[in-house]
């Protein structure tokens, strides 16, 4: 294997003052110098004798640890001796969630580069600003999804190499089992993962194989709890970091198993894997689970034990719904691209109603001033939290806003009470200043699917002279409601009525959808973008 090494990445790394403070307070986080995330995550498992396992499954396949661990050494043989790749060098890979993709990330962590994932539906523009901000010579891409990709290479002379990966699979056949792991430190960087675009432009953020094996060994170990004897399934991407985790790397470290679903999920779809596989874990966001309560209530899931909500805001009636339909409690959870995974959040027996939870062991957290000083419980602040991951973007100004004084601002107003319970408020940009009055438009938002017209919704402020701000929802009405005058006052009654009353939104606007990320996430910018679109100005 090539000593060559790539500096890019390092080299852009942020400066040591804007550096996000990392603390290993525990002895599970405690790592040596020399560390490759793959190599204790796969190899681990097949010399410990546990090769015989079941990790990877799909409609026509089972893969045991042993057979990964084969399949991703030829691949690595691949990448290092055929297409001259050396550490330190970015691999774009891009495809839906399936085996084929979580070998071939496997393979490229393990022989020392850096994985870049993308999203399946970004276009040859969104991938241009990753392939240009990256400078990334290779792509690894699912032949069905290349057409964009080769449009995005027209315009990007750096990316060179575009490998099918089904060839590439094709290739790997005829190379040896037996490929020695690039000898990484803890800080080397294994993961560049691209923001989700719920507040405009995408930053990188970069994860060491340290960072990734430290996530493993916080929220997996204290919250979820999962056994080897596991089975997950679940919606959010590989390419987000909520899903990488969820399901790759954390069923990985417990040596459970994995189940991919050939297509996109519908809730009938997601539920009838889980019955046909056996599932005991699922990952999703709470806008699908809401989906999924309805038919949950007609069709029993067994083995189904453990529900993890993330990505957005879970709201206290979808918790509840869920739970009325199958009997679960979801674990709930807050984390951050930045900070790789989970960091707030409480096991099923220690749900506290409407609180996402306490700091997962490993981390801190605080509700703080604008300044930076600790504010006392039940008081409305910011959000800091310091663990053994943080935020690294690379080559990016706003690093000094997420990281201060190594402290990392995900952008989130929460209130702690007495016990340690954290109640997330709203996104910093999504606190509404109406006559004086703070509102938490998720706050409203949860108010309003309560209605039994509203499918789901949004909330933003919006300028008014009278007073500076006013409370706008974006409304999805359910099919047997008709979007006019009566039921938009119906509504507005509705929140009046469970709310403080200068919460109730003096604005209405029906829409057939509301525009969010490929991994679910209400995007608050587009419905702004929209405001000053059709109205002319923005909030």
């Amino acid at each position: 294997m090539s000593t060559q090494i790539d500096r890019f990445v390092h080299e852009r790394m942020p400066a040591a003052g804007a550096m996000p403070q990392l603390i290993f307070e525990r002895p599970e986080l405690q790592f040596p110098g020399q560390l490759n995330a793959v190599v204790e995550l796969v190899d681990r498992h097949v010399a410990d004798g546990n090769g015989s396992r079941i990790l990877l499954r799909d409609a026509r396949q089972a893969l045991t640890y042993a057979d990964v661990l084969d399949r991703v050494n030829q691949i690595g043989h691949v990448l290092i001796d055929d297409m001259r790749l050396v550490s330190g060098n970015r691999v774009l890979l891009r495809g839906g969630n399936s085996i084929a993709m979580a070998i071939a990330w496997l393979a490229v962590v393990k022989v020392g580069l850096i994985a870049v994932t993308t999203m399946p539906m970004l276009r040859s523009r969104e991938l241009c600003d990753v392939i240009r901000k990256g400078e990334i010579s290779h792509a690894l891409c699912v032949e069905a999804l290349t057409e964009e990709l080769l449009l995005a290479q027209q315009q990007c002379p750096v990316l060179t190499h575009i490998v099918t990966l089904e060839s590439l699979q094709q290739t790997a056949t005829t190379k040896s089992t037996d490929c020695p792991a690039a000898k990484t430190t803890h800080d080397d960087v294994a993961l560049m993962a691209f923001t989700s675009g719920t507040t405009g432009t995408p930053k990188a953020a970069l994860h060491t194989h340290r960072d990734l094996l430290a996530a493993c060994e916080a929220w997996p170990r204290h919250v979820l709890r999962a056994t080897p004897e596991d089975i997950v399934v679940g919606s959010p991407p590989l390419a987000f970091t909520f899903g990488l985790g969820g399901l790759l790397l954390f069923p990985m470290s417990a040596g459970a198993s994995v189940y991919f679903a050939d297509a996109a999920y519908t809730p009938e779809s997601m539920i009838s894997a889980i019955n046909s596989v056996g599932a005991t874990i699922c990952y999703t966001a709470p806008s699908f689970y809401r989906r999924m309560a309805l038919v949950a209530e007609k069709t029993p899931m067994p083995t189904l034990k453990k529900s993890v909500s993330a990505g957005e805001g879970l709201p206290d009636a979808t918790r509840q719904l869920w739970k009325q339909a199958t009997g679960i409690e979801m674990i709930d959870g807050i984390g951050a691209t930045e900070m790789f995974h989970i960091f707030i959040s409480s096991a099923d027996d220690e749900v506290r109603q409407g609180a996402i939870g306490k700091v997962v062991p490993g981390y801190r957290a605080q509700v703080v001033s604008e300044t930076g000083e600790p504010l006392p419980p039940g008081t409305v602040g910011k959000l800091a939290v310091i663990g053994p991951t943080g935020c690294k973007y690379l080559d990016d100004e706003r690093q000094q806003k997420y990281v201060r004084n190594g402290w990392n601002y995900p952008g989130d107003s929460f209130v702690m009470d007495a016990d340690g319970y954290f109640y997330y408020q709203a996104r910093d940009d999504d606190m509404i200043v109406t006559s004086g009055y703070n509102v938490a438009g998720p706050e409203v938002e949860n108010c309003l699917v309560q209605h039994p017209a509203v499918a789901e919704c949004a909330v933003i402020g919006v300028p008014d002279l009278e007073r500076g701000m006013v409370v706008k929802a974006f409304v999805v009405l359910r099919p047997d409601f008709p979007p006019n005058a009566d039921t938009e006052q119906a509504l507005k009654d509705f929140v009046k009525a469970n709310l403080a009353p200068y919460k109730y939104p003096r604005q209405v606007e029906f829409l057939s959808a509301l525009p969010r990320t490929e991994t679910g996430k209400l995007q608050r910018h587009r419905l702004r973008q929209l405001e000053v679109a059709t109205k002319g100005h923005a909030s």
